[in-house]
């Protein structure tokens, strides 16, 4: 049920990508020099779609690139919790293994029939 629902999703997002893509395929500047209307020095003629799809990737980029700084403290925390508790399972086996040889666990008598 739930694959059939992302499907359905994909599909309906799919459509909506095309439908946007035919409705805005007109040419457009986008101009990245805010002093010179008349001849932009930084500007790019593209459909408009084309524009509009990498603005939303590009915040796609900034907003998960953002996320994962914002995480960094976090994953640092996990891989020295990580550390910390590989350090104290060796650190127990070792006990474990020196109260073994200290006080040798007794062997089981035999059994008379």
């Amino acid at each position: 049920m739930i694959r059939f629902l992302k499907v359905l999703v994909f599909i309906l997002v799919a459509m909506v990508v095309v439908f946007l893509s035919i409705a805005n395929r007109h040419a457009a500047t986008l101009s990245l020099d805010p002093f010179s209307q008349v001849a932009p020095e930084f500007s790019i003629t593209a459909p408009l779609f084309l524009i509009l799809f990498g603005a939303v990737a590009f915040g796609v980029f900034i907003g998960g690139t953002a996320a994962w700084w914002a995480q960094h403290k976090k994953r640092k925390e996990l891989r020295q919790s990580k550390r910390e508790i590989r350090n104290l399972k060796a650190e127990a086996e070792k006990m474990r293994e020196e109260a073994a040889a200290r006080n040798p666990v007794l062997p089981a008598p035999d059994r008379v029939n």
